[in-house]
């Protein structure tokens, strides 16, 4: 008998500067960690364009995919899921790009999940205490970096 589950699907950016990553600050049901921008895809969108979109919201900036680094696979327990959400089990996709910015202006999101976006210097990552999907990026940037070489 097949489990009875939900399914997320979201596009996420790993951008690189000057020896920062651009992160957004997640802020929802109660919930506060630095992410990467991104975020669910919505109705026929695919995830080159749900990844311009949720950093546009999320950051300010326009983004320009670059490379598929790769999609993270998680699965998250009916008793860990937020309030008012369904209780089954999630599992989560999340399809990780290289991205470059092409034009905008650092701007906190209003009224959406995440509430600022911030350069953070990659040394300084962990005192930030950042959702696991951060590492998870930094770490396929680095592999598809040396796999390039």
């Amino acid at each position: 008998m097949a489990e009875d589950f939900d399914v997320r699907i979201g596009a996420y950016a790993v951008v690189l500067s000057g020896g920062s990553i651009l992160l957004s600050h997640w802020n929802d049901h109660g919930y506060s960690s630095w992410t990467l921008p991104g975020g669910g895809l919505e109705l026929r969108e695919d995830a080159p364009a749900a990844v311009v979109r949720e950093v546009r919201e999320e950051t300010g900036f326009t983004v320009e995919p670059e490379e598929l680094l790769g999609v993270d696979s998680i699965f998250i327990p009916p008793e860990h899921r937020f309030p008012g959400e369904s209780r089954r089990l999630l599992h989560a996709l999340r399809i990780i790009y290289s991205a470059r910015i092409t034009s905008g202006v650092l701007t906190h999101e209003l009224g959406g999940s995440t509430d600022k976006a911030e350069w953070v210097p990659l040394d300084r990552i962990s005192e930030l205490g950042p959702a696991p999907l951060v590492q998870v990026g930094l770490k396929l940037a680095i592999r598809n970096a040396s796999c390039s070489e």
